[in-house]
């Protein structure tokens, strides 16, 4: 097993290593990564944002990027892959307002809006959108990281007027 030094940026561009594991002293909370579902294909997207770093996985076979974090690619079903460093700038595709809490930990966060985002990267990632932002078909939008006791949360907030996002393909109303 490789062990990655936890203080060491990512290397965007290294081969998925299905085995490495950070410094456990260094590494999400064990509670938090269990509450989170973190496993071997997706710790590191967890540990990049920890780092502030989104890390998506792109598959060599067929060009194409991917989330959530997996063994294969969905699309051609090659084995692994390589990491690669997105921008974290979109457009918001669809939405959702929660007003039941999934878990008891966001109760005293109602209501909140859970997004999809199509982002300029190459695939679509879900996420909160900040609580003062309205979310609509098309908004601008860009990743933020908000810390949490053991873990760092990616939250989307409005993305700058000028941003040069390309529009998504929008389900419209009906996809809500």
């Amino acid at each position: 097993m490789t062990t990655l030094d936890p203080e060491a940026p990512l290397d965007p561009e290294a081969p998925l290593d299905p085995e490495a594991a950070l410094d456990p002293e260094a590494a999400l909370d064990p509670e938090a990564a269990a509450w989170l579902g973190v496993d071997a294909d997706s710790r590191f997207f967890w540990e990049g944002l920890r780092r502030h770093q989104l890390l998506l996985e792109h598959c060599d076979a067929c060009d194409r990027v991917r989330f959530p974090p997996m063994p294969a690619c969905p699309y051609c079903g090659t084995v692994g892959g390589t990491r690669q460093s997105a921008t974290g700038h979109g457009r918001v595709y669809s939405w959702i307002r929660v007003h039941r809490p999934l878990v008891p930990e966001l109760a005293d966060q109602l209501p909140y809006t859970i997004v999809t985002v199509t982002l300029d990267d190459g695939c679509r990632m879900v996420g909160r959108l900040d609580p003062d932002i309205e979310p609509a078909d098309g908004l601008a939008v860009a990743v933020h990281y908000v810390g949490h006791d053991g873990w760092t949360e990616l939250r989307f907030h409005a993305d700058s007027p000028g941003a040069d996002s390309p529009g998504a393909d929008s389900p419209g109303e009906a996809g809500r």
